[in-house]
């Protein structure tokens, strides 16, 4: 393929309604040379609209030329033929869903990789403008800590024999409310009715409840007499309302209401509308430009496969919800991490249910990170380097080859751990790495550096500013560079007696014994 181009070529397999509308994109923006459907009127009016020659399947995978194609058939056969391109060795652009089948969603998105190439899902309205300055306003704090979201997707039609309602509509509801809350989802429930007398459902309502106590609600039918799409944010400080049905200066609106409390009751304080100010953009034309972003750059798609299956996983378990008429609790094989769209992850990292990977974080092959962990913006993790359970790395950490966390450590922003004693540019000391350890519910503060081939001890604490140049007992407090003991700490992070103790007890109701350096745990009645 010539990834060197400037604008990568694209074939387009399915010339229906919509894939008439990314014909018109991609041809655009110069990228699309060739169209593919069984209806032979269907692919010869795409074909004349947009200059793009009509070819065969077999024809468009054996070109070379051709870099990537973009899949707009039915959805039953998007993961038949997502295989066979990526098989041929192409980039894939998917419309939603990925698939009907988590099972197969998961395969794509091994071969993906396998082959090193593109597998992107058209989950269109997180392209949306307006759902991009959302997004950045929910992140910024604008609204607060976030509460709930609520979707409604409502139309007469478009009536689908392959699917039902809340998989033709709602992936884009679930997508935005992922990107949105970004945390574990523990249970699904959802009902839904039929009334046109076939086995799919036309209406669908879907709870989905998350870890941190957030909720979601989507509400979804092709049985409706008026068109909507709505979105509702509501916030600890404020409310946004994105509503796709008006103009572009009302599209999205923030209101900020105030609850106040009076003689035990929740009072109102109303406010006005203030209309959020977006710049008009076509979506699907942003969308389509990403998809040949990541083909020329080699970067990650903003809904790429692993994106694409956690709102694959919600629907799996909201159907289950429907067919067996109860919640869906999910389990830990259906529970999945949240990694920003700017983290990298490379091939070989297995990253624990729960887990948080935030803005530009990178980890390199081989490593491994627990569960229920939060990894801050700018960390670098890896190669094969071992995070466990629980564990907070904050920003602009770097946690080398030959750094082994324990659960529940902790990693002040900026510390610095080392992994060759005596480094130079110009000399490759890869083979003197040296191991560090930092045992269970460690605290290593701001600006500390662990100088290679050390442990730092169970529940120590490194104060900030620290140089350890040497092992760390276990709860001991250290201070200075290089660090010295200065004091001991307890499991719940309090200081320990001062001075020359033997027997000491914290406020939480643990107590310690002392020798020398030495302090044990011997009672907890925490």
């Amino acid at each position: 393929m010539s990834g060197q181009r400037s604008v990568p070529e694209v074939a387009l397999l399915g010339c229906g309604g919509w894939g008439r509308n990314l014909a018109r994109n991609f041809a655009a923006l110069g990228a699309l040379t060739a169209v593919h459907d069984p209806d032979a009127e269907a692919v010869a009016a795409v074909a004349a609209s947009t200059g793009a020659r009509t070819r065969s399947l077999s024809e468009i995978l054996d070109d070379p030329a051709i870099d990537g194609v973009i899949i707009a058939a039915p959805a039953a056969r998007h993961a038949e033929l997502a295989q066979t391109v990526l098989e041929a060795g192409k980039h894939v652009f998917v419309e939603k869903p990925l698939s009907l089948d988590v099972g197969e969603a998961e395969a794509l998105i091994r071969l993906a990789k396998e082959k090193g190439r593109v597998l992107m899902v058209g989950h269109l309205l997180q392209y949306h403008p307006v759902f991009v300055r959302l997004k950045a306003m929910c992140a910024d704090g604008e609204l607060g800590a976030l509460r709930y979201v609520y979707s409604n997707r409502l139309s007469l039609g478009k009536f689908r024999t392959e699917e039902n309602a809340l998989w033709s509509f709602a992936p884009h509801d679930i997508s935005m409310i992922q990107a949105l809350l970004g945390e574990r989802v523990t249970e699904v429930s959802a009902v839904g009715h039929s009334f046109l007398g076939t086995a799919l459902a036309d209406v669908t309502h879907t709870n989905i409840r998350f870890a941190e106590g957030t909720a979601a609600h989507v509400f979804v039918s092709w049985l409706h007499p008026y068109k909507e799409q709505r979105l509702v944010v509501v916030g600890e400080k404020a409310m946004a309302v994105f509503n796709d049905g008006l103009d572009w200066p009302e599209k999205l609106m923030l209101f900020r209401h105030g609850i106040t409390w009076q003689n035990g009751l929740p009072t109102a304080n109303r406010a006005e509308g203030e209309a959020v100010p977006v710049e008009p953009a076509e979506p699907l034309s942003v969308e389509c430009t990403h998809f040949l972003d990541c083909i020329r750059d080699g970067t990650t798609p903003r809904t790429d496969g692993r994106e694409a299956l956690g709102v694959l996983r919600i629907l799996d378990a909201a159907d289950r919800s429907i067919h067996l008429g109860r919640t869906i609790v999910m389990t830990a094989a259906e529970t999945r991490y949240f990694a920003h769209e700017t983290a990298c992850i490379d091939d070989g990292v297995d990253v624990g249910d729960g887990s948080k990977l935030w803005h530009f974080v990178h980890v390199l092959s081989g490593s491994r990170i627990g569960r229920n962990c939060n990894i801050g913006q700018n960390v670098m993790i890896g190669p094969d380097v071992s995070v466990g359970d629980g564990c907070k790395i904050q920003n602009n950490v770097s946690v080398y080859k030959g750094v082994t966390l324990e659960d529940g450590v902790f990693c002040g922003p900026s510390m610095v751990f080392t992994n060759v004693l005596n480094p130079r540019a110009e000399i490759d000391r890869r083979g003197e790495l040296l191991p560090t350890l930092v045992r269970k519910g460690a605290s290593i503060g701001a600006n500390a550096t662990i100088v290679c081939g050390h442990t730092v001890g169970r529940y120590a604490f490194v104060a900030a500013g620290a140089v350890v140049t040497k092992d760390v007992p276990d709860f001991a407090l250290v201070m200075g560079n290089p660090a010295r003991v200065a004091g001991y700490v307890c499991v719940c992070g309090e200081r320990l007696a001062e001075g020359d103790w033997q027997e000491a007890a914290c406020g939480c109701g643990r107590h310690y014994a002392r020798k020398g350096e030495t302090v044990t745990l011997v009672e907890d009645d925490a």
